[in-house]
């Protein structure tokens, strides 16, 4: 297996790089004031102060912990009344809230049903095998590789978590269509993360940021000419829903009816659908089948003398566990290092305070067969 660096030439000594030169490059920009390609024009434009700037920031990272909703002031019972009633249970929500506009109440169904048929559509999904059948000097381990360090990528520059699974969208969809080299793969990585971050990130790294991060493997006209290149394969349909689409409202569900620690089942879910994005296998599998096989993981993990799932969140996923046991049994094998085991940045990343140390919180080593048989709880 070829050495991750001798892959991929990036250093730790080229985030700092990166981080100098994007600075020099935004402080050129403001003083010539030349011309910028679109997406890279900063929010506010006319505000010149240093003071402006950092409440900017601010205002920029708080807006990005309320989108992630990754963070310890997200709570389950902000999000409850987005998720329509099941014939029969308990009321999702208080009757203050129940009528609150913004949470979309009435139409979340609809948004759902819409969101399961957006992912079935061909356009927006990657083929099963294209690594077999169109890929030629490219193999699942790169592909691998590759996406580990789109994590660290991420966390560098402090992305939200939908651009991650968005890039790694437009990698596989791209490379259903088109076979490239492998000396072209960090360079379709890093274009596709440039894309999401336009579509997610409120303020997206510039263009020369990405090219200084691969340690200037390639220059600036080569990642703008991919960029194009990508959204033309693409046909500009860039919006499907991914695994943390549907993370987040079965999250919601599955926390009904379960007492235990909210942030640590939360970002043990987050932990493990990362870790599948790892896996070439799991490209065969839809976003909700892998967030409800997630969920239904990460249940099993905090409470494994409990059967994970329940007739209410097999009505709200529509899945049932014998659906999910392929995708269960690969991301639990991804957890225990069976598979994966030599790409770290993902681990690493969860094994942090922050994050509850979810990556070493311990699992039983197999599934009991009769929790894949139908319940009714």
């Amino acid at each position: 297996m070829a050495d991750k660096e001798n892959i991929f030439r990036f250093t730790r000594g080229s985030k700092k790089r990166a981080a100098d030169a994007a600075a020099a490059t935004l402080d050129d920009r403001s003083t010539n004031k030349r011309r910028v390609v679109l997406g890279e024009l900063p929010i506010l434009q006319n505000a010149s102060s240093s003071v402006d700037r950092k409440s900017r920031s601010r205002a920029t990272r708080h807006r990005r912990r309320v989108k992630s909703k990754d963070t310890a002031g997200t709570s389950a019972a902000a999000e409850i009344n987005t998720l329509p009633e099941a014939e029969g249970d308990v009321k999702l929500s208080d009757e203050g809230n129940s009528e609150d506009p913004q949470m979309c109440r009435v139409y979340a169904t609809d948004i759902y049903e819409y969101l399961r048929a957006m992912e079935t559509d061909p356009r927006r999904r990657p083929l099963p095998d294209y690594i077999g059948r169109v890929q030629n000097d490219i193999s699942a381990n790169m592909r691998g590789i590759l996406v580990d360090w789109l994590v660290e990528v991420a966390e560098e520059y402090k992305l939200v978590s939908d651009t991650l699974y968005l890039s790694i969208s437009y990698v596989d969809r791209y490379l259903s269509l088109n076979a490239i080299s492998r000396q072209k793969l960090q360079l379709v990585g890093v274009s596709a993360m440039l894309i999401a971050s336009k579509y997610e990130e409120i303020s997206p790294p510039h263009v020369e940021e990405f090219v200084y991060i691969t340690d200037n493997t390639y220059n600036r006209e080569e990642v703008v000419e991919m960029e194009a290149e990508i959204l033309k394969s693409l046909e500009f349909e860039l919006g499907n829903p991914t695994i943390k689409t549907f993370l987040r409202r079965f999250t919601l569900v599955a926390q009904e009816t379960y007492e235990f620690n909210t942030l640590q089942f939360e970002f043990l879910g987050y932990y493990l659908a990362e870790l599948s994005l790892l896996d070439y296998n799991c490209v065969k599998f839809l976003p909700s089948l892998v967030a409800a096989s997630v969920t239904f993981l990460a249940r099993f993990m905090i409470q494994s003398k409990k059967h994970p799932w329940t007739s209410r969140l097999e009505h709200f996923t529509g899945y049932k566990p014998a659906d999910m046991k392929d995708c269960i049994l690969l991301v639990h094998d991804l957890y225990l290092s069976r598979r994966g085991g030599a790409l770290s940045a993902i681990r690493e990343k969860y094994k942090q305070h922050k994050f509850k140390f979810v990556s070493v919180m311990p699992s039983p080593p197999e599934i009991p067969i009769p929790y894949f048989e139908d319940v009714r709880i």
